[in-house]
């Protein structure tokens, strides 16, 4: 598995594994703790893997959380996603910064994205199943949503949106969020 710092967002990475493939498909490892030790990351400190499935269009996020946040693991594991990091730490030297990525199920490669650091996706196949694997229990309270056709952020979602939670269509804009945050 080989580890690439994303330049873009001071302490993220792509992990992209190594398909062993024949007339049946492919295999390949998706998390390795020692790929993550050896950019200086805790394998032991992730305690909860969740999936969720999109159709062509969905965008879910820009997702954060509140307090002391969360760092995740993020991978394609079937289909194609537009995946969008957004670093929100003011002691970032990346601070504001947005990186694009194309995951998708035929690569598997995984992004770890640092506590602080929003977080979105828009599903570009017909079905997308997005793999998660986080740092600490989820508590909804924590919860914050930035929205995600701000334009100071000027993300380029490939696809015109066909569905949003309630809670995305409800997101504060980007100045809004860091004036009620304080920086």
């Amino acid at each position: 598995m080989k580890a690439t710092e994303v330049p873009e967002i001071a302490g993220a990475f792509l992990f992209e594994p190594t398909p062993y493939a024949d007339e049946r498909g492919f295999f390949c490892r998706t998390f390795d703790a020692d790929a993550i030790r050896a950019v200086g990351l805790d394998p032991n400190a992730f305690v909860q893997d969740s999936v969720s499935r999109s159709v062509r269009g969905v965008l879910r996020g820009l997702h954060l959380r509140s307090g002391a946040g969360e760092a995740k693991l993020v991978r394609c594991s079937y289909g194609k996603i537009f995946d969008v990091v957004v670093d929100l730490r003011p002691d970032s030297p990346t601070y504001l910064a947005v990186a694009f990525f194309e995951l998708s199920g035929e690569t598997q490669t995984t992004v770890y994205i640092p506590a602080g650091c929003a977080h979105g996706f828009q599903a570009l196949t017909g079905t997308a199943d997005t793999s998660y694997r986080i740092d600490r229990p989820h508590d909804p309270a924590e919860d914050v949503t930035i929205a995600h056709d701000d334009p100071e952020l000027a993300i380029p979602w490939p696809l015109p949106v066909t569905s949003l939670s309630r809670r995305d269509r409800k997101a504060t804009g980007l100045a809004e969020y860091l004036n009620r945050r304080g920086k």
